[in-house]
């Protein structure tokens, strides 16, 4: 990028020649340039995978790739136009044109890494704005030669701390050598994470666990790479360890222990995404295991997050662990002058029509007791899909059962009582 003197150079002979007819020749030339660029985005972008934004299996859909190769492409062109037309006459349009390009690239390509990094997150919208103006700003100080003398005020404003010296413009420098590590980290964990998801070989827990561990890993080398960057002896982070621990020992094991615990769970094996089970007075279907929280979607469409630690110290109910048929039990009451035979086959009937129920273990009909109002039989079936739901097949085998009884004028009994009057033997 050119140096301030040059850029002033080029903006004095940029307004002096302004009607010049090279001036009307670079215009030409940077209109073909982007252009062409236009054209080879449009035709490189078809190569890449997956046309809709929400295409997560694609490691980048045709629309974000040309959006991204436009200002690279363009830079690239303008770059050469300008090495070729200098031979001419000096290309001053061209030289303020590769600094706008270099800028609207950079400020592209931040703004994916953080959409992929931090994937579905309504906050990055007003940073991305943030984040344009910024480097806009940043090229026009540095254009105008504004930019060195700010940054000579901000380096002047400093404090000492023992034998750092930590001014304002290192502050800014550590900020954004920060920002720039953990997004690059987060951008590089995500196209990972999506390529070690794709690969079907590995069981599923694994391949979470291993996204899991690579952003943690990306992240924390991303954290070394910024204090480097800025000159922070790595040492210090010593200290910043038993302080670590310090919070661990007063309030943060808790914290901790849902990390460890969702490793453990990982590695285990012993929860994956489709499970029915039943913990801490909640039940449904896991959705999304996490590192600290496990999701599960009850069938009422209710989530519950539920930490880690609470699989691990708890007892987890779990319908579907070796196999994932469950045995549901029907009870019906009906009035000893009912024809039980009857009643019976109608039950079994009613089990044998449902297509959730299978066949084969075949639904079974036991008389159960015989209770004070009238005798007790009992249905029992099995399913293979618990995550449908029970309640809609429960209704549907008792409303088979009612039509029938009614039919076959079997009879619900209710509470019946004798009372006897004795007669007084006073008058």
């Amino acid at each position: 990028m050119p140096s301030r003197p040059e850029f002033r150079s080029l903006l004095q002979n940029l307004t002096v020649e302004i009607q010049d007819i090279s001036t009307l020749w670079q215009l030409v030339i940077l209109s073909v340039c982007l252009g062409l660029a236009w054209l080879l985005q449009k035709l490189l972008s078809r190569n890449f995978g997956g046309t809709q934004a929400s295409d997560q299996l694609s490691y980048i859909s045709s629309r974000n790739a040309g959006w991204l190769m436009f200002p690279f492409i363009a830079l690239v062109l303008v770059a050469i136009g300008k090495w070729g037309f200098s031979y001419i006459h000096p290309p001053y349009l061209l030289g303020i044109a590769v600094p706008l390009l270099f800028s609207l690239a950079m400020i592209r390509l931040i703004i994916y890494a953080l959409r992929r990094g931090l994937p579905s997150q309504a906050w990055l919208r007003p940073w991305e704005r943030v984040i344009s103006w910024s480097i806009w700003i940043l090229l026009a100080l540095h254009i105008t030669g504004v930019l060195p003398d700010l940054m000579a005020l901000l380096d002047s404003i400093a404090l000492y701390v023992g034998k750092y010296r930590f001014s304002v413009l290192l502050l800014l420098q550590g900020i954004f050598a920060f920002a720039f590590s953990i997004v690059f980290a987060l951008w590089l964990g995500g196209m990972l994470e999506t390529r070690i998801m794709r690969v079907s070989t590995i069981d599923i827990n694994q391949r979470i666990m291993l996204s899991k561990l690579v952003r943690t890993l990306l992240a924390l080398f991303g954290v070394l790479i910024a204090l480097q960057l800025i000159g922070v002896d790595v040492t210090v982070l010593s200290v910043f360890g038993g302080a670590l621990g310090v919070g661990l020992g007063l309030g943060l094991q808790k914290i901790a222990s849902n990390y460890v615990s969702g490793f453990i769970i990982l590695i285990d094996r012993s929860l994956h995404p489709g499970d029915m089970i039943a913990v801490d007075n909640h039940k449904g279907i896991v959705t999304s295991l996490t590192n600290r929280y496990v999701v599960l979607r009850g069938l009422d469409g209710v989530e519950a997050i539920v930490p880690n630690d609470t699989f691990i110290t708890s007892t987890v109910i779990k319908q579907n662990h070796t196999d994932s048929r469950v045995r549901l039990v029907l009870t019906v009451q009906v009035s000893y002058d009912s024809s039980l035979e009857t009643a019976m086959n109608i039950m079994l009937e009613a089990g044998r029509k449902q297509p959730r129920i299978l066949s084969e273990p075949a639904p079974q009909i036991l008389l159960k007791e015989f209770a004070d109002n009238g005798i007790v039989l009992e249905l029992g079936f099995w399913i293979n899909d618990p995550g449908e739901g029970q309640s809609a097949l429960r209704s549907d085998v008792n409303m088979h059962i009612w039509n029938e009884f009614r039919k076959q004028d079997i009879h619900f009994p209710f509470p019946q009582r004798d009372i006897r009057i004795i007669p007084s033997d006073t008058p």
